[in-house]
């Protein structure tokens, strides 16, 4: 592990900030303050993160960036600017160097029409009505990574131009030219300790299945999340390349 580069887009908070807290456990850091909303400073970062003692790119982006809700009685929760997830996630792949990383990225259990379906049904109105807007995001941001990875992508489930902008396919690579990719939907997140850590544990931590979870699948927390980006993901690229995965308890 400490010989691969990961630049982590997001990595101050939540899944992301336990994703490098791991990385780190067997390697080192260089951080870069910047907004992803800013090409400027998203190819600065590139720049930075593929620094070291050799001239090797970078190996993957851990992509989590979410925006921080607040909550509007007409609305649900909220985050400023809606588009925040999608847009971020286009200057990163608008500035990709070459040869093209690895991209890991943080999405959401229930976001299509079909996923919505799968969920409990306890929440769904929490995913209809309190999760609408970030949700709508995360959503423009899987469209774009199935245009990139030539997955297929209903109409009806597209985020539309306030999300995605106007020519936002000008913008990244053509349809299917991006092959190294993994989408990760995580089911209602906490804050939880991570089960997969217990030494005396058992029975396995957390399920994880090629696109949707059927029965039971409430929660996971972010810290869970994180063992499953590094010790599943990256170590096992092979396994997971070109999947959309959805993980929970």
């Amino acid at each position: 592990m400490n010989d691969i580069k990961v630049l982590t887009v997001g990595g101050s908070r939540n899944i992301g900030y336990h994703t490098s807290l791991r990385l780190l456990s067997s390697g080192k850091a260089r951080l870069v303050n910047g907004d992803a909303l800013v090409r400027e400073d998203v190819e600065r970062a590139w720049v930075e993160a593929a620094k070291g003692d050799d001239n090797r790119p970078v190996d993957f982006l851990v992509f989590t960036i979410g925006g921080t809700p607040r909550f509007t009685v007409s609305k649900g929760f909220v985050i400023s600017p809606p588009n925040l997830v999608t847009q971020a996630l286009l200057n990163c792949l608008e500035t990709l160097p070459t040869p093209q990383p690895k991209i890991i990225a943080i999405s959401s259990m229930g976001l299509t029409r079909i996923s919505h379906n799968s969920l409990p049904l306890l929440l769904k109105p929490l995913y209809s009505y309190l999760l609408q807007v970030p949700h709508k995001d995360k959503c423009g941001a899987e469209e774009v990574l199935a245009h990139c990875a030539g997955w297929p992508w209903e109409e009806g489930d597209s985020a539309g131009p306030e999300i995605l902008g106007a020519n936002w396919k000008e913008r990244v690579p053509g349809h299917g030219q991006l092959k190294s990719v993994v989408v990760v939907r995580p089911a209602l997140l906490t804050n939880g300790e991570c089960r997969a850590d217990e030494v005396h544990r058992r029975k396995q931590p957390y399920r994880v299945n090629e696109g949707d979870l059927s029965t039971g699948s409430y929660t996971v927390s972010r810290k869970d999340v994180a063992h499953f980006l590094v010790e599943a993901v990256i170590k096992d690229w092979d396994t997971w390349q070109g999947k959309r995965v959805s993980i929970a308890y």
